[in-house]
Order: C-alpha cells, then structure tokens, then sequence
C-alpha cells in the first residue's frame, strides 16, 4: 500500500471519485448516522471546540495510487476493493468547511483520528480484518470503534504502535473515546419517530449528551418549572398576605 501523500505536485490526471452509489444496510444504519454526527458535534460544542471534521460515508484517499485505483475499478466496472469510506470519522484540529472527500495530500499528510464503524452482516468480515489493519498500520488512527446493533454491543481500540489494543467497556457496556472527551454506548429511546436501541455519547459523569432538539425540550421543561415554581411561590405569597390581612381586621377596635 503506498503511504499517505504530503502534498500533490501536480493536478491529479484523473477525477476524484466521491459516491460510490452503494446503499447503507438498512434503515437503522441511516438513522443512526445522523444522530452520531450529531452527538459529536454536540460534544465539541461543550469542549469549545471548532477546529475539526466529521465525516460519515464519505470517501477517504490515503494516498495517490489508492486514488487511481478506485477510479481504475469504477471506470472498469471493476469489484471495488479499493475504496475506503468510514461509516464515521473524525480528525481534529483542522479546518471544518465542506468537503466532497477527505484526501491525504489535501490535508497535511493528516487522516482520521477516530473512526467509527457500524457492523452489519455484509461487512463485519472486511471491518474486523481490512479495515481494522489498514486503519493500524496505513491510517495510524488513535480509535477504533466497531459497533453491532444485532449484539448491543460497542468495542473500542486504542492504537499501541500498529496495532489495536481492545479498549475495557464500563460495566453498563460503554466505552470512553479520548478524541471526543465522551463515552459510547448504547440508548434506547425514540430518534426519527423510531423507538429503537441507538449508539449515544454520554458526558463524563455518565449523563447523555443530548441532541439539539432533546436539549431545548429540556430547557423548555426547565422553564415551565421555574415559571410554575414562581406561580406557586406567588400564589403562596399572597394567601399569607390575606391571612395577615385577615388577622388584623379580626383584632377588637380600642
């Protein structure tokens, strides 16, 4: 495999292929990707944090040669085997605008500091084995996440030279990720009307990291509490008055 390009010389002699046309695995898979790239953005937010990327099924081209050959294999009508697109990646301290791909050689050498992959039965081989191995050896990803929504389960590895060491779930299952100062794990609950067991981050003390939507309903309730509170400390207020009130119209007249 060749090694993650610096820097392009010259204009690439071939276009840079950025849709592979394969459709994700299934309705969960399409759910959960957004609700993912969601939490991460929301964990950031709470880091102050402004200076990464997150992707989800977008192409990733370690190098020029890889790059060629994906186009080789597609213009051949050829058995892809040489593209790469993470279910979820993520890499920090970089610009965040919009990308169509993240190339190598466009970036400063860098590529994904985590990456997060959803198992399913066509693809848990290739992400246990060849994606696992490339994202060691080629990738030098710090975190490696595989998550199976058939078993509940998440595992995570830290990279230890060029090789992965399986992270030690929390004893509800949930595993820490450096890069995102947060836990994965599983939650059941209702996202896009779909109530289902969805892969969460969760703060530090264990709390979940909310989504937008989940985070203003919940400011709303605080609201209509605090409101309901003051209505209540009033309504009080003001039965204490008309007692004292009462009390000093009940005294005898000298």
């Amino acid at each position: 495999m060749g090694k993650p390009a610096v820097a392009a010389l010259a204009p690439l002699p071939f276009e840079l292929i950025d849709n592979d046309e394969e459709p994700l695995e299934s309705d969960w898979h399409i759910r959960q990707l957004p609700l993912l790239r969601e939490g991460i953005h929301r964990a950031m937010a709470e880091l102050g944090r402004t200076d990464f990327h997150v992707g989800t099924n977008m192409f990733v081209y370690y190098s020029v040669e890889q790059a060629a050959e994906v186009t080789r294999e597609v213009e051949e009508n050829l058995e892809p085997r040489a593209f790469r697109g993470p279910d979820v990646f993520w890499v920090g301290g970089v610009s965040g605008h919009l990308r169509r791909w993240w190339a190598a050689w466009e970036e400063g050498g860098r590529l994904p500091d985590l990456i997060i992959e959803l198992l399913s039965p066509s693809t848990a081989k290739v992400d246990r084995t060849v994606k696992k191995d490339l994202y060691a050896r080629v990738f030098r990803t710090k975190e490696y996440f595989l998550v199976d929504p058939e078993a509940l389960t998440v595992e995570g590895f830290d990279l230890a030279g060029r090789v992965y060491q399986p992270k030690v779930p929390t004893a509800r299952g949930r595993i820490w990720c450096a890069q995102l100062g947060a836990y994965l794990g599983f939650w059941h609950g209702v996202w896009t009307d779909a109530e289902a067991d969805w892969v969460r981050l969760f703060r530090s003390d264990g709390s979940l990291l909310p989504t937008k939507a989940e985070a203003a309903e919940q400011q709303a309730e605080t609201e209509h509490r605090r409101a309901e509170t003051e209505r209540r400390r009033a309504e009080a207020a003001e039965a204490e008055l008309a007692r004292l009130r009462a009390q000093l119209n009940e005294r005898p007249r000298s």
